[in-house]
C-alpha cells in the first residue's frame, strides 16, 4: 500500500543531513534506510545501501526517482534452478 499523498514521500532525516555535508563527488553515503524514498535532490549521490548482509553501491539517477532506495539493492541472491536439464547445461558449457 502507498503512502498517503498529503504525507508526503519519507525521507529519512539522517540521510538528508549527511547530504548536506558532502558533494556527490566525495564518496557514498552508507545507509541501512531501505525504505526511504528517493528525492530529486538525491542524483548523482552514490548510497551504499544495506541488504541484510552486505553494503550494495548504488548510484542514483533522474530514472530512479520516485522509487525506494531498497529497490536497488536485492536481498536475495538466485543461485540456480535445479533438475536434470540444468545438470545437462552445464555439461554443455
Amino acid at each position: 500500500m502507498a503512502r498517503s499523498s498529503k504525507k508526503g514521500p519519507y525521507i529519512d532525516p539522517r540521510i538528508t543531513k549527511k547530504m548536506e555535508k558532502q558533494k556527490p563527488t566525495d564518496g557514498p553515503i552508507k545507509t541501512w534506510a531501505r525504505n526511504c524514498d528517493i528525492s530529486p535532490d538525491m542524483t548523482g549521490y552514490t548510497f551504499l545501501v544495506h541488504n541484510g548482509k552486505d553494503f550494495i553501491e548504488v548510484r542514483i539517477q533522474e530514472e530512479m526517482v520516485g522509487h525506494k532506495l531498497g529497490e536497488f539493492s536485492p536481498t536475495r541472491k538466485f543461485v540456480r534452478h535445479g533438475g536434470k536439464m540444468q545438470r545437462e547445461i552445464e555439461k554443455k558449457v
